[in-house]
């Protein structure tokens, strides 16, 4: 189950908010904590605020516990831009560009358990499981890599010249019209 917080319009610039970002993302709840805790930056305060919030979200609203939760995806998005001026040498005025930004925290369990809902009477009741497990054969079919086997004695066969294995592969044609013909064979790489 998946746990959402956001923050819209924090006066930090986006550039700065990432910086600290980069250091929780995918981590487990607790270190990150921990991390955004000690860390000098000034953006680590609102961005641990809001991890709290997520905690208590997943606690309160779904009956999560904290110790299996980590940080599954910390975007931080631009918000609007306050534009401002700056008075300057010989009645000049100068742009300014203050910046904010929008955080989205997203929080997932470890190990997926049973997920409690809370009802309308305030009882915490067991979710129904929202994921389904894909069917094995959905009808979907893979093509499996046609690969061309060197056969050196039957006369007519194609033959891989080993030379030009890892490009496009170089064949030669034996026997028939033209004899020693080369062609050059591309595969398609899937993926």
């Amino acid at each position: 189950m998946e746990v959402k917080a956001k923050l819209n319009g924090l006066r930090m610039s986006p550039r700065k908010v990432r910086l600290v970002a980069g250091l929780v993302r995918g981590k487990k709840v607790a270190p990150a904590l921990d991390q955004l805790t000690f860390s000098p930056k000034w953006s680590s305060k609102p961005l641990a605020k809001l991890l709290k919030s997520a905690i208590a979200n997943a606690k309160n609203n779904f009956g999560l516990a904290e110790d299996n939760l980590f940080i599954k995806t910390l975007t931080v998005d631009g918000g609007p831009t306050l534009k401002r001026w700056m008075p300057r040498a010989q009645g000049r005025a100068t742009p300014l560009n203050k910046r904010t930004s929008h955080i989205t925290i997203t929080l997932a369990e470890l190990v997926p358990g049973t997920a409690m809902v809370a009802t309308k009477k305030g009882k915490l009741e067991p979710a129904t499981k929202l994921t389904t497990k894909p069917k094995e054969d959905d009808g979907v079919k893979t093509e499996a890599k046609e690969e061309i086997k060197p056969e050196t004695d039957v006369p007519g066969k194609v033959v891989t010249d080993a030379h030009h294995e890892g490009h496009g592969k170089h064949t030669k044609i034996e026997g028939g019209s033209k004899k020693g013909f080369t062609t050059k064979v591309f595969r398609r790489k899937s993926g």
